[in-house]
Order: C-alpha cells, then sequence, then structure tokens
C-alpha cells in the first residue's frame, strides 16, 4: 500500500459525519437532560421542549469548537 499523497492545496478536511454526529449528539443529549427536569417538575412534554429549543444552539457551538478550525 502507497501513503496517501499529500495535497497541500486541499485545505483543511471535515469529517461530515463526525460532525453530524457531534450536532446531533449534543442536541439529543440535551433533550433528554430537559426531559429528566421536566419529569422532576411534573411536565415531559415541556421538558422536551426546553430541551429542544436549548439543543440547536448547543449543538451548534459544540460542532463549531469541534470542527471550526476547518472554516478557517
Amino acid at each position: 500500500m502507497e501513503p496517501a499523497a499529500h495535497r497541500p492545496d486541499s485545505g483543511p478536511s471535515i469529517s461530515l459525519v463526525g460532525a453530524g454526529s457531534v450536532l446531533v449528539g449534543s442536541i439529543a443529549a440535551v433533550v433528554a437532560l430537559g426531559a429528566l427536569v421536566g419529569w422532576l417538575a411534573g411536565s415531559i412534554a415541556w421538558g422536551f421542549l426546553g430541551g429542544a429549543i436549548l439543543g440547536l444552539p448547543v449543538g451548534v457551538v459544540a460542532t463549531y469548537k469541534r470542527y471550526g478550525h476547518a472554516l478557517r
């Protein structure tokens, strides 16, 4: 097997599967945490909703922190 050729002009690489996993995993974790808080407070539905609303920006920030270098 030959080693992969390095192309200096190719720019930084990003794993779309990895970025999607970080995004979905972060959102799912915050939604689950919101559901738990909602269950403890007496309304799982409101907990899911709150977790979904907070999960989107948390997921975007987590993905940017992990793969933001690929945008530079």
